[in-house]
Parts: C-alpha cells; sequence; structure tokens
C-alpha cells in the first residue's frame, strides 16, 4: 500500500497525456519510473511487445478516451468488470488497467532480468478484451475521503491499544521514506490534470498505507497474545479495504469527471 502501483502510473500519466498536458514521451518516463522497460503485449494490429509510446497511441486509435484503476484482492474485485479470464489475471497480479471508451484492460507482469549484482526490472503489460460495465466497489472522491478520516481514526486506535505503534528501525525507516517522498510535493502524488481532492485523498490512503506497513512489519509489537494478534488482524482488514478503495478513486477520478461532464 506504501509504494505507488505500476497501474496507477498508466493510469495517471496516460490520462494526462490523453488530455494533452504530457508529451508521449514524458508519460512512457513517468510509468516507467524505476523500471528498466515496460512492453506491452497483445496490442490489435500488433504481432509482439511494443514499447509503451506506441502502445499508448494505439490505445488512443482503437477509441480509449481514459484509463481506470482496479487493485483486486481476494473476496474482493475492487474496479474489476470482467470478464473472468481478465479478473483472473487481475487478482494474481494484484492490480490492472481498464480502459474506457474501448473494451480493453492491462494487467502487468513483472520480471526481475540481469546477472546477480545487476538485477533490473522489466514490465510486460499484457492487453486483453475486458466487459464494458460498471466497475466493481469503487466510491466516489466523497464517499472515500470519508471513509479514510474514519479508518486513519480505527488505525491509529487500534495501534495504540495493541502497542504496535511506530518504533524500532523497519518502522522509522518507512516513515522516513515516506516523509522523504511527501516533501517533493503532493503535486507529483498524480498527474498532471488530476483535480485537488483527488490528490488529497490518494495522500490520505498512503498516510494510512504507512500506517498499516509499519503496523505488519513490525513484528508482533505489544500484540504478545494469540487473541491479541487476531485483533489486530480483524481491526486492520477493514482499514486497508478502505485504503484501497480510496487510491482507486483518486486514480480513477479524471475518468469519473470527464464522465460527469457528458
Amino acid at each position: 500500500m506504501l509504494s505507488e502501483p505500476r497501474s496507477g502510473r498508466l493510469a495517471a500519466w496516460g490520462n494526462a497525456l490523453l488530455a494533452g498536458f504530457v508529451s508521449p514521451d514524458d508519460a512512457a518516463l513517468a510509468i516507467v519510473g524505476d523500471d528498466a522497460v515496460h512492453r506491452v503485449e497483445g496490442l490489435p494490429g500488433e504481432t509482439g511487445p511494443v514499447g509503451l509510446t506506441l502502445a499508448l497511441g494505439r490505445m488512443r486509435a482503437l477509441g480509449v478516451t481514459g484509463y481506470r484503476v482496479a487493485l483486486p484482492a481476494p473476496g474482493h474485485p475492487l474496479g474489476l468488470s470482467g470478464p473472468p479470464d481478465f479478473n483472473a489475471r487481475a487478482f494474481d497480479a494484484e492490480e490492472a488497467v481498464v480502459a474506457s471508451g474501448a473494451a480493453y484492460g492491462l494487467v502487468p507482469e513483472v520480471y526481475e532480468a540481469g546477472p546477480a549484482g545487476d538485477v533490473h526490472v522489466e514490465v510486460v503489460w499484457h492487453c486483453l478484451p475486458v466487459r464494458e460495465a460498471p466497475p466493481a466497489d469503487v466510491p466516489s472522491l466523497g464517499e472515500a475521503e470519508r471513509e479514510l478520516a474514519e479508518a486513519l481514526r480505527d488505525a491509529t486506535e487500534v495501534l495504540s491499544r495493541l502497542d504496535v505503534a511506530a518504533s524500532g528501525p523497519v518502522a522509522e525507516a518507512a516513515i522516513d521514506a515516506y516523509r522523504a517522498r511527501a516533501s517533493r510535493g503532493v503535486g507529483e502524488t498524480l498527474a498532471p490534470g488530476y483535480p485537488p481532492r483527488a490528490v488529497r485523498v490518494l495522500e490520505l490512503a498512503q498516510r494510512i498505507g504507512l500506517l498499516i506497513s509499519v503496523a505488519y512489519e513490525n513484528g508482533h509489537g505489544g500484540a504478545v497474545s494469540a487473541s491479541e494478534m487476531a485483533a489486530r488482524g480483524e481491526a486492520l482488514r477493514p482499514v486497508e479495504r478502505v485504503a484501497r478503495r480510496a487510491q482507486v478513486a483518486a486514480y480513477n477520478a479524471y475518468v469519473e469527471e470527464r464522465e460527469r461532464e457528458r
């Protein structure tokens, strides 16, 4: 939850490209991020994998007008609309991008390549047909913001009660990483063209994600009994679900806003 999903980068910068805020090359660079290379496989009209710049242009030519994010988890098909084959791939990857305007979706497959000591990450996005239907369980930005405010209170309360508040080197490193990223400015959280409320919602979702990461990575803390550990898990699961819903709502805000304007 703390790290930005690749599907989020592709949707955000793909939407910025469609809106004319960035060039194709700049969008592709932002999507790749720290990875070595991204390719897209299965595009209609192509016999093999192609680069991101070409793929984004081809998706536009196919009629794509926007990109949504899906972040499914077991028992929660968040952002998906089918069919089963696409959903199964998305569940395996724990993320996907669903286009609007044309019935296609993209699911990332991540590889590590290179010799020991010089390993790099390559990503292949599989382009597959999707069902044109409302995405599952995606809230509006307003709903997501209200849910997050409650979730933040719940997360803070349970961590304090079970004595798994931020402490120790792992927790401190996670908090330092979050602060370093935040110091670059909230404007970098999403691509150009997104409404300020979407930026705010995504920032809060990432903050809650930090708390969840600290709770899970910081050992058992004071929750030494089986019942206390079970209580922590029970309390954090719905909070994590709310944070994922909010992430999706933030990334999808561009498409939702365009559809309201029609």
